[in-house]
């Protein structure tokens, strides 16, 4: 029994580490100091999403809904000028997520859905009233 012990021991120590995996940043407080096992591994985002950028596409896309929705004298226009406008959007979104800022493409894709969602609210209020549906 004693000598599986030693067993495990001198083959922990015969373990090589390799290098750390890509993407992963030391600890600011390195717990190697405080304590005697090893510390976890902190894994951080290479490309990381800041607040500026996701503001920033929020509120562009804020504009270009508004100026699309603008456009429409009905609801009828008005609905398929933001469905056209968040079609539109979505696309930049896509483009920006793949070879732009991440964080703007986040802005732009949900301003674009919560437009799209709020156009289509009062598309299915009008039907529910009137039993019509508007955009026909």
């Amino acid at each position: 029994m004693g000598g599986e012990g030693t067993v495990m021991a001198d083959r922990q120590g015969l373990w090589s580490t390799s290098a750390p995996p890509p993407g992963y940043m030391p600890s600011p407080l390195d717990h190697r100091q405080l304590s005697p096992s090893p510390a976890r591994p902190v894994y951080r985002e290479p490309h990381p999403v800041k607040a500026g950028p996701v503001l920033s596409g929020l509120s562009a896309a804020a504009v270009w809904l508004i100026l699309f929705g603008s456009l429409g004298r009905g609801l009828a226009s008005y609905a398929w000028w933001t469905i056209a406008a968040a079609v539109s959007a979505w696309l930049v979104a896509l483009l920006l997520a793949v070879v732009g800022d991440r964080g703007a493409a986040v802005g732009v894709a949900v301003a674009s859905g919560l437009g799209l969602s709020i156009a289509m609210t009062f598309v299915g209020l009008r039907w529910a009233d009137t039993y019509d549906w508007p955009l026909w």
